[in-house]
């Protein structure tokens, strides 16, 4: 019994964690400052190619 116990409580507590660092990520809208540190590093990168546009 004591067994069933503990695997209980650990899922419980992985279940809270998840959900305490979804809830900051949320919170502070890390997700889109993330990705905006993304897109500034890949334009970085394609401003460097040069461009040969031709209509």
């Amino acid at each position: 019994m004591a067994k069933w116990v503990k695997i209980l409580l650990t899922t419980v507590k992985i279940l809270l964690i998840t959900l305490l660092v979804l809830f900051v990520v949320y919170f502070w809208n890390l997700d889109q400052k993330l990705m905006e540190w993304a897109y500034r590093r890949v334009n970085t990168i394609f401003d460097k190619k040069k461009a040969d546009v031709k209509f």
